[in-house]
């Protein structure tokens, strides 16, 4: 049988309303939505509900209804009064909670379904289902690509910080092959030298000294090519891998790739590859690395989203409003495929979903994307 993915976002409706009649609660889809509307986060809340807005816009179905209210960030006394006050008005799925931190309030809340942005756990959590890109997601993008480019020695590196733990047990149980873990400081100062040992830089920095003073003293021809192309040299000798796994962004990842380029990590022999990338174009600008790859989410519709955005609001939407954009459309098949949602087992479904982001696996009730492999090159994103 031919293999096909639903298109979620065919489906995607907005309507904001809160006075539901109940004579017709039986065909009409209700959604709250979780978002901090007010405080240091409301331009965030106010970006999801733009998002939501422009979905409307898409297709219009007036039987779908959406209830937002302000949850704050990581507040729990605003948290359970936005969960109670949506649940009261007969609604049993909800969009959100935006942070992990937050779900053990919403499990508290076992008859109602929640669809969160987070990106930590891709399995179902008891009544939450997290559809952000997860690590094990862009894990196997790496695995498959790394692969491909035929090299066998990785170093997965992450900083020593609240999620390391984490990240260190999701490693553990997923197959890399052959890996080597490194764990480093999140302190430049001391990154720096960490990395020196990792790339065992003073013995091939030792290496050249010696070689070279093998031909200092001597006069032929040969020896004097042979010393000019050391002087060109920093180091002698490689590193004991082939490719890295770089799970940090922002100026943390910068400081790693700096100085991996500083204890002279031969470009042309290692892979370098990163993770929890938007297509942010600061990187362009980290001019000691030629080329970067990275798993994403399709850029092409990224951007076609982002300038839709753009040209109705005046203004860029925040990143995760893309998933919860997704999200809309994905609860809404759901339920026309179910003809009701009773519980995150009506989410289980055999086929691919193809979203906004790009294509969902819910197998074994884990949730899965399908990303690409993006390269940066001359100050633009190249999908490899």
């Amino acid at each position: 049988m031919k293999k096909f993915s639903i298109y979620i976002l065919s489906y995607i409706v907005f309507f904001l309303h809160t006075n539901l009649s109940s004579n017709e609660e039986n065909k009409n889809l209700k959604i709250g939505l979780l978002a901090p509307l007010t405080g240091e986060y409301a331009e965030l809340g106010n970006s999801l509900l733009f998002s939501l807005q422009l979905a409307l816009e898409e297709i219009d179905d007036k039987n779908v209804f959406i209830v937002p209210r302000d949850s704050g960030f990581n507040n729990k006394k605003k948290l359970n009064t936005a969960i109670q006050d949506i649940k009261s008005q007969g609604i049993n799925i909800i969009i959100g909670p935006i942070s992990f931190e937050e779900f053990d309030e919403a499990k508290k809340y076992n008859d109602i379904i929640f669809i969160s942005p987070s990106n930590i756990s891709p399995n179902f959590n008891d009544n939450i289902i997290s559809i952000g890109i997860s690590l094990e997601s862009q894990l196997v993008a790496l695995r498959d690509f790394i692969k491909s480019q035929n090299k066998k020695k990785t170093v997965i590196m992450f900083p020593d910080n609240k999620y390391s733990t984490l990240i260190e047990t999701k490693l553990k149980n997923f197959d890399l092959g052959n890996i080597k873990l490194f764990k480093y400081s999140s302190n430049p100062q001391i990154l720096t030298g960490e990395i020196e040992v990792l790339t065992n830089y003073s013995e091939r920095k030792r290496k050249l000294e010696f070689r070279k003073k093998m031909f200092e003293d001597k006069e032929d021809e040969q020896s004097l090519r042979e010393l000019d192309r050391l002087d060109q040299l920093y180091t002698l000798g490689g590193v004991s891998f082939d490719s890295v796994i770089i799970i940090d962004f922002g100026n943390n990842l910068k400081s790693v790739l700096t100085s991996l380029v500083y204890t002279d990590v031969d470009q042309s022999k290692v892979l370098f590859t990163t993770v929890n990338q938007w297509f942010d174009e600061s990187i362009f600008y980290e001019n000691t690395i030629k080329t970067i790859y990275y798993p994403s989410i399709n850029y092409s519709e990224f951007k076609k989203y982002n300038e839709k955005y753009f040209k109705k609001f005046k203004a860029y939407p925040s990143e995760i409003t893309i998933l919860t954009y997704d999200a809309m459309g994905l609860i809404y098949y759901a339920w026309k495929k179910n003809g009701k949602l009773s519980s995150i087992n009506d989410f289980s479904f055999k086929n691919k979903i193809k979203g906004k982001i790009g294509t969902f696996s819910f197998k074994d009730k884990r949730v899965l994307q399908e990303l690409n492999i993006y390269k940066t090159h001359d100050n633009t994103f190249i999908k490899f």
